[in-house]
């Protein structure tokens, strides 16, 4: 989890295609997609509710979870001499 801060606004990298960001009145984060139109479809909620909003977040995070499964590394291999 990456969290950055800026010109009135906080990210956090969550996972893989979820950022979530703030103003302090509102958060935000990429729902989905609208194919048709190729856009992201966005989805917010107000940040005097970080309970619901966070209830909403993981819900997504979850269904991210299944569609990106965290990669398992690789083990390293030796450099040949």
């Amino acid at each position: 989890m990456d969290v950055h801060g800026g010109y009135g606004l906080a990210l956090v990298s969550v996972w893989t295609g979820l950022v979530v960001w703030s103003n302090g009145d509102r958060f935000w984060w990429c729902a989905g997609r609208d194919t048709r139109r190729h856009r992201p479809i966005y989805a917010s909620h107000r940040a005097s509710e970080p309970e619901q909003a966070a209830g909403r977040i993981a819900r997504h995070y979850a269904r991210l979870r299944t569609q990106h499964p965290y990669p398992h590394p690789r083990p390293l291999r030796a450099d040949p001499i």
